[in-house]
């Protein structure tokens, strides 16, 4: 699950890097306007929180941007206590969710569980893909009801194709998804095929052979 924090109040903004971190999340904070128009920009994310008051402008103004580009990126707005003009402009915007400071960690974690069950798994907790079962809530993967056993990042490569069924997804995509700001510094993404390489094998010794597809000078994608 790979998420973007926009908020400038330094102590929240690590706080909840801390957090969702050790939830196992990929997860990047900006604390200023520009910083996450430019990540808006230049990654997708499966989930953005969203404070308002920002320096350099408004928060707003990003997700009207993020909307205008058609991106389907969640998105969960921060807001003080007394901003209710603000909660209705979001959501009319086309915000996900709201959550008013302050808050605790539990609740922000479980809002975004439940806004990637909206957009995902029609609501439920677990994500169905053919023979594939992805139960979100524990990470656990079966195939034909039998586990699945797979590393954290093979686990987020196999939820980021699924969420993106019979897309083709290039190689650099897939690492921006998988190592999000650390992608910038990377000199190509050959890596990928290492991955998707093992992930194959495991879902071929399962009985889901060839779900993978390798789709020539563009990348992959899963089908069923």
């Amino acid at each position: 699950m790979k998420v973007l924090i926009i908020e400038d109040e330094a102590s929240l903004l690590r706080g909840m890097l801390e957090y969702f971190r050790k939830e196992e999340f990929m997860c990047e904070g900006v604390d200023n306007f520009n910083e996450g128009l430019t990540r808006l920009e230049d990654f997708d994310y499966d989930c953005i929180i969203l404070d308002i008051n920002l320096p350099g402008g408004s928060g707003l103004e990003l997700l009207k941007y993020l909307r205008q580009q058609q991106k389907e990126d969640g998105v969960i707005i921060l807001s003080a206590r007394d901003s209710l003009d603000d909660k209705i402009t979001g959501l009319n915007l086309g915000a996900d969710d709201y959550i008013t400071k302050p808050f605790h960690l539990p609740e922000l974690n479980a809002r975004i569980k439940s806004l990637l069950r909206r957009k995902h798994s029609r609501g439920n907790n677990v994500l169905q893909f053919g023979t594939l079962s992805i139960e979100m809530q524990t990470r656990t993967v079966l195939v034909d009801n039998e586990v699945l056993t797979l590393t954290k990042i093979e686990y987020d490569l196999l939820l980021f194709m699924v969420v993106n069924g019979n897309k083709v997804l290039s190689k650099r995509s897939i690492g921006e998804h998988l190592f999000g700001q650390e992608s910038e510094d990377f000199s190509s993404f050959d890596f990928v095929y290492s991955h998707i390489k093992n992930l194959k094998r495991k879902l071929k010794e399962k009985g889901a052979e060839d779900i993978i597809q390798t789709v020539y000078g563009l990348g992959y994608k899963i089908t069923v």
